[in-house]
């Protein structure tokens, strides 16, 4: 059997997260049914059977202490690093927690479903790659973005890029090098979750609505809901879908 074969040795969700945003600003701390939106994604992340810890991965400016304080208050691992280079705040993440894969999500999409953290990791250890993501190809509702990689695979990358496109991304070399790096995509193959148009990421406020009353409607029922019904629940509500179908998706060379 190859090394690659073998089982991971430590599986880590990392949630990039910060009080600074040029559209709304604090978003990470914006209530879901009573609780900060990055909680929230804490909680989902950990509903994940493959994955051996989460980690909330902030900044060490002063104006994130209040991160590093939730984080203590509901026993979440965290780690502060720079701010503008998101590649080596993972990478301190992954070395201060042993982790050989990380598991990449951001504070604002918090809806993204634990199954597709599984599904995403082992399909990384499946196809025995170094990058594997949910997003590699459109289909998925903007928002559900799972990406799994190496630690190996993002320690090389650092190496070969100093761009600070790529940094602010952290694993975006990987993604866009697959003549460097190994990798493996799925997506959406069917109508139940096709819907690449759909905007599930909170960068205004009117994204926060939609998330909000998407979040507060299924969290009342199930509290371990999952995509299929978000997209189910807003195929039936086209009003709330209006909310925020103006807002623009920035460029990765914007941020």
């Amino acid at each position: 059997m190859s090394m690659t074969r073998k089982r991971f040795r430590r599986v880590a969700v990392t949630i990039e997260a910060r009080m600074a945003s040029e559209r709304l600003p604090g978003k990470v701390m914006l209530p879901l049914a009573g609780e900060p939106m990055l909680q929230r994604l804490v909680e989902r992340a950990r509903r994940a059977s493959s994955v051996d810890l989460v980690i909330v991965a902030t900044t060490d400016r002063p104006a994130d202490r209040i991160i590093l304080d939730l984080c203590d208050r509901i026993g979440c691992p965290v780690h502060a690093g720079p701010v503008d280079d998101i590649t080596e705040r993972l990478l301190g993440a992954a070395r201060r927690y042993d982790a050989d894969v990380l598991v990449q999500l951001t504070g604002d999409n918090p809806l993204v479903d634990p199954g597709h953290i599984d599904a995403t990791v082992a399909l990384l250890h499946k196809r025995e790659c170094d990058y594997a993501a949910n997003n590699l190809v459109p289909g998925l509702p903007i928002g559900f973005d799972v990406r799994a990689f190496r630690v190996a695979a993002l320690e090389r990358s650092s190496i070969l890029s100093s761009d600070p496109v790529d940094r602010v991304h952290g694993s975006y070399f990987l993604a866009r090098h697959p003549e460097l790096f190994s990798q493996a995509g799925w997506t959406a193959d069917d109508g139940a979750l096709r819907w690449p148009d759909l905007r599930l990421t909170v960068d205004e406020p009117a994204d926060y609505e939609l998330v909000r009353r998407t979040f507060e409607t299924l969290h009342a029922e199930n509290r371990d809901f999952r995509a299929e019904a978000v997209v189910a629940l807003l195929r039936q509500r086209p009003d709330w879908v209006a909310l925020n179908a103006t807002v623009r998706q920035k460029a990765a060379a914007e941020r």
